[in-house]
């Protein structure tokens, strides 16, 4: 139950971020008020001062949430492109990412009674032993390395006592804050419907049960996988705040950054293999591509952890996705407008320059789009424009291109993808991986053709047509 203390800090962050949207929508309106005598030039550049000054007053009311603030990072990272003005935006996330390390820290004897709380008995009686230094730490909770009566080597992965009401006050709190600033955001997405989008997929997060769920599915799917790992579930140690799954005992992704181009590129396959062609094998995925929930196991083979944000995808949904990239691939600008409005991206394709949104596409997928070796690195992926987000191709393509609330986890999950594969900076031929998926072409790599035997001697079924 919250304390008072509680209850007037989450009260006085409230004001706060009312009062940084609130401020800034009237700082808005006087600043397009006064734009009506100036140039072109002169508007833009005093709407850009604007947008950055919300965003540094934001990040310093997010400083005072501690374990919160990665959470509303998430949110954050996916309406920056209309939030941040790209001149900011490198600052803005070194900022936010300064937050992200601020894990809150809570002695042990507190998070000791969380697990026995939780488990109904003590930890003496639930674990053979139990590593009391956690091998890891985030927003809402730590990892701990434990080993069970059998012998079997587990994580128990532990909630903060509390973290769940302070998580869920302070998503309203941010959700209040998107509503009333909304309007001054230059982002194609409508803050209203991905606060609360993105407010429901956060509290998943907050349950562990049903992250033990996400993570079973998973483990099924990968089962006897020949070079990927998903660890299983401790069901009968595992509650709504504590989850306990086998040990998998790697070494970080990173640790392979500078080993040589062959291991990076098949590791950076194996990365792509797992992130961008389950969705469209299996209808599931793991919706939070990061360094940190990826190990290097002995044998080259890679462990995929933390499946708190799974997302879906439907038949419909991947058909509608594999005709818009084949659209971009091939050059079709025409297909890939009618396809876009179809998929709710475009309002009005005709008011476009259909070549306009072709350029935009194909500057998002320059990674596999074409059937080329491309260097994937930190410098490429930086250069990125923020086109998906917030089209500058041209004022009309700005004016009539959208994103549906539902989509944005979607999107974010695929944004990510060039990020992760940029930490081993592998030069690799994607496009050749993608068509498997993208065409249901037969593989033509070795890890290809080995995961296909796999496949089809498991029983599980090719991508759909």
């Amino acid at each position: 139950m919250p304390t008072p203390r509680t209850r007037r800090s989450r009260t006085g962050r409230t004001a706060q971020l009312a009062g940084v949207a609130g401020g800034q929508a009237t700082r808005q309106l006087s600043t397009r008020t006064a734009n009506v005598f100036r140039s072109d030039e002169a508007a833009a550049a005093a709407l850009e001062a604007r947008s950055i000054e919300m965003a540094d007053r934001l990040l310093t009311v997010l400083g005072t949430m501690k374990g919160a603030a990665l959470k509303f990072g998430q949110m954050l990272a996916m309406v920056d492109g209309g939030l941040v003005p790209e001149s900011h935006r490198e600052q803005f996330q070194s900022r936010l990412a300064a937050l992200h390390a601020n894990a809150p820290t809570v002695p042990w004897d507190r998070m000791r009674r969380q697990i026995e709380s939780e488990l109904g008995e003590r930890l003496a009686s639930a674990y053979k032993d139990f590593d009391e230094t956690p091998v890891a730490a985030a927003s809402i909770g730590q990892v701990y390395r434990a080993v069970l009566r059998d012998g079997r080597e587990v994580a128990v992965k532990v909630q903060y006592p509390g973290i769940d009401t302070a998580v869920r006050g302070d998503l309203k709190n941010l959700a209040l804050f998107l509503k009333v600033a909304g309007r001054t955001m230059r982002s194609p997405l409508d803050a209203t419907a991905l606060a609360a989008e993105v407010e429901a997929r956060i509290v998943d997060e907050l349950d562990y049960v049903l992250e033990a769920d996400h993570t079973r599915a998973m483990s099924r799917v990968f089962r006897g996988h020949p070079f990927i790992r998903v660890p299983a579930v401790v069901s009968d140690l595992s509650t709504t705040r504590v989850l306990t799954t086998t040990w998998l005992d790697g070494v970080p992704l990173r640790s392979v950054a500078d080993a040589d181009p062959d291991t990076r590129r098949r590791t950076a396959e194996i990365l792509y293999r797992f992130y961008g062609l389950t969705p469209h094998r299996n209808g599931i995925y793991n919706a939070d591509p990061h360094p940190g929930n990826c190990l290097v196991m002995a044998d080259g083979t890679l462990a995929f952890l933390d499946f708190g944000l799974l997302g879906r995808l439907s038949l419909h949904d991947s058909a509608a996705e594999r005709a818009t990239l084949r659209a971009v691939i091939e050059g079709d600008a025409e297909a890939l407008a009618r396809l876009s409005y179809e998929r709710g991206f475009l309002s009005d394709p005709s008011a476009v320059d259909a070549d306009d949104l072709l350029s935009m596409m194909r500057s998002v997928c320059w990674w596999f789009c074409e059937d080329r070796e491309v260097e994937i690195s930190s410098a490429a992926v930086n250069e990125l424009p923020a086109q998906m987000a917030t089209p500058r191709a041209s004022l009309a393509l700005a004016q009539q291109f959208s994103m549906p609330s539902t989509y944005a986890f979607r999107a974010r999950a695929e944004g990510q993808i060039p990020g992760l594969l940029s930490t081993l900076r592998p030069t690799i031929n994607l496009h050749r991986v993608a068509r498997e998926w993208v065409y249901d072409e037969p593989p033509v790599t070795g890890l290809g053709r080995v995961e296909r035997a796999w496949a089809m001697e498991a029983g599980h079924a090719a991508p759909a047509s």
